[in-house]
Order: C-alpha cells, then structure tokens, then sequence
C-alpha cells in the first residue's frame, strides 16, 4: 500500500513492512518503525497545513487557542486510541505536545498573515 501526501506528491510506501508480531530482528523492527515514522511526518506536515488555514480563517487572535477545542480533541484522540490499541499514556501526552505546538504554529501565522 501507498499512502500520499497531498501538495507533496511524495509516495510513501508502508506495506513495505514486516507486521510487528512478525518481526525476527531489529532490521526488521527499524524498517517497520522508520516507514511508519515517514508516513506519520507526511500526515503532521498536512495537519500543520489545516492548522495554516485555521490562522487564515479565525477572525481573531483570541480565538487561536480554544481550551474547550482542545479537550473535544484529546477525547477523541482517546477514543480513537483505545479502538486502535494505543495506551492512553502514550497518546495523550504526545497530542498534548502536538496541541500545543500547532498553537504555538499557528500564533505565528497569525501573526505574520496581519502584519
């Protein structure tokens, strides 16, 4: 399977990959972990692009960080993680790391968009 990023073009292939439960070395364990780790920076990268357009949208500064926004986000991230058998000690605090370094993101877009 190919997973493309939009804008990018930029296939990245993560069928390409032994299953973790199949895995017989650490080769195959770094492969799995270094094409999922490309996938994943494709995904932030258009994450990151929503958060560009969110700074163009919003009529106001005020309205950048959204503590009610924040917590809908980690609950379903939750959700999401326990459906996919990810361990909340994991998920939460890295969309919480995510959450707030695309804040601090789209701060600066804002701020560069109205000057």
């Amino acid at each position: 399977m190919f997973w493309s990023a939009p804008l990018s073009g930029e296939a990245v292939r993560i069928d390409a990959r032994t299953p973790p439960e199949a895995c017989a070395d650490m080769a195959e364990v770094r492969h799995g972990v270094d094409a999922l780790d490309r996938a994943l920076v494709q995904l932030l990268a258009e994450r990151q692009r929503y958060m560009e357009a969110a700074a163009r949208i919003k009529p106001s500064r005020d309205a950048v960080h959204d503590d009610a926004r924040i917590e809908d986000v980690i609950a379903k991230v939750l959700e999401a993680a326990r459906g996919a058998g990810l361990s909340p000690a994991i998920a939460e605090p890295v969309w919480r790391t995510l959450i707030a370094q695309c804040i601090a993101h789209e701060f600066g877009v804002w701020d560069a968009t109205r000057r």
